[in-house]
């Protein structure tokens, strides 16, 4: 059964960048290796969802525990995608995974009841959607003015046309968010790596990361 290795941190971190340059270095050393983005925004109910919220045309609002349901089901809906892709693969690595819906979603309530939102969707994803815990999360720390660059020199999106989609707009909710991420790997530094994706910020080079995050691999 593959190893579990979630990609972590906010909008314009590098997480895609990093996941694919760790999947092209675990490769390269002999391991089977497969990469899962998410959401997967042209696949699932729940990741087409997503896709009309962060555009903007939803046309109506949208809680943080709904949007924790739909960034669950995207993943839920998943399950059997990843279940064939485990049995055939050394190191499943995620681009996003489950502590990414609890640091968002525990970015936009009061920062006293977060605690209690961010439970109750580990208790969603891991408990009602049976979904597997990832055996390492990754924390790509990335300085909020790096991150605001990336995100406008991103590709363009399938599912918008605009620079900045409703998470990357706002820059309070994006400072909460490395936050929360920060909380989580405190919490749990066993099951956490922290990687600076700058010096003297300016970005470390993909490869640089790739072999940061391998060489903390059990063999």
């Amino acid at each position: 059964m593959a190893f579990y290795l979630a990609i972590e941190g906010a909008d314009g971190a590098g997480k895609g960048t990093a996941s694919a340059a760790l999947v092209q270095h675990l490769v390269a050393g002999g391991r089977r290796a497969a990469l899962v983005s998410f959401p997967r925004y042209a696949d699932t109910v729940g990741g087409f969802a997503i896709g009309e919220f962060l555009a903007g045309r939803m046309g109506r609002a949208v809680t943080p525990q709904a949007a924790a349901v739909l960034y669950a089901l995207d993943r839920f809906e998943s399950r059997d995608r990843l279940q064939a892709l485990a049995a055939e693969n050394d190191v499943l690595v995620f681009d996003r995974y489950l502590a990414s819906n609890m640091a968002y979603q525990g970015a936009q309530v009061e920062s006293d009841t977060a605690p209690e939102l961010m439970n109750w969707i580990a208790e969603l994803e891991t408990g009602s959607f049976g979904l597997r815990l990832p055996d390492r999360s990754v924390f790509l720390d990335t300085p909020a003015a790096v991150s605001r660059r990336f995100i406008a020199q991103k590709h363009q999106r399938s599912y918008t046309d605009r620079t900045f989609d409703e998470y990357e707009a706002d820059d309070g909710l994006q400072d909460r968010v490395r936050a929360n991420y920060r909380r989580l790997a405190s919490a749990e530094p066993s099951r956490w790596q922290v990687v600076a994706t700058t010096i003297n910020d300016q970005p470390r080079a993909p490869a640089d990361i790739a072999g940061e995050i391998a060489a903390a691999l059990p063999r």
